[in-house]
């Protein structure tokens, strides 16, 4: 009986150490010297100070500025720490009720806008930390930006072009807005 106990400890610390210690430096190692700056968060960089995330959304409400998928995340939006879905079924009132105030929200921000709005900005995603939009979701901000920022629609619009990620090997997944670089981009227009 003892020597099953002396094996079966001995088993469980050879294994603590390989899957434990040895495996998550192999990993971590190898992440760093293929992939350093993913590995390291996709941090973005202003004036030596890391502001945010390529991967995390961050949270924008001002009106001259782009603004993200909603984030399901709870208590405040974009919440790392808190990554998660709403599970709201499409037959639920609450998320109508949800979906609906954001399309609101929106028209109102921009009363002049009567384009159909696009369903990632007014739907969660899985994670609630999507720091994308589609296209289709940035030119529908487009004009509001514009005017907000006292720009040309032109001037934003080739923002947008030029922030527009393909897909991925150019076939997997949708073509898709990082929010974040190109708030940091429209910060550096110039008035007309």
């Amino acid at each position: 009986m003892s020597r099953l106990i002396r094996n079966a400890v001995s088993m469980l610390l050879v294994m603590t150490v390989i899957t434990g210690i040895a495996y998550p430096l192999l990993a971590t190692g190898v992440a760093q010297m293929l992939f350093p700056h993913q590995a390291n968060g996709s941090l973005i960089d202003r004036n030596g100070k890391p502001i945010g995330s390529e991967l995390i959304g961050q949270y924008f409400d001002d009106p001259k500025y782009f603004w993200g998928r909603p984030s399901a995340t709870t208590p405040q939006p974009y919440n790392g720490t808190a990554s998660n879905g709403s599970n709201l079924g499409p037959s639920n009132p609450a998320l109508r009720d949800a979906v609906q105030q954001r399309i609101d929200a929106l028209r109102k921000a921009d009363p002049g806008n009567a384009a159909p709005v696009p369903v990632d900005l007014v739907t969660a995603s899985a994670s609630g930390l999507d720091p994308q939009i589609s296209p289709a979701a940035a030119q529908y901000q487009v004009a509001r930006v514009a005017r907000m920022r006292h720009v040309r629609v032109e001037q934003v619009q080739a923002l947008v072009a030029t922030f527009t990620e393909g897909r991925q090997l150019g076939l997997l997944g949708e073509p898709q807005v990082n929010v974040l670089r190109l708030n940091l981009a429209l910060d550096g227009l110039q008035a007309r």
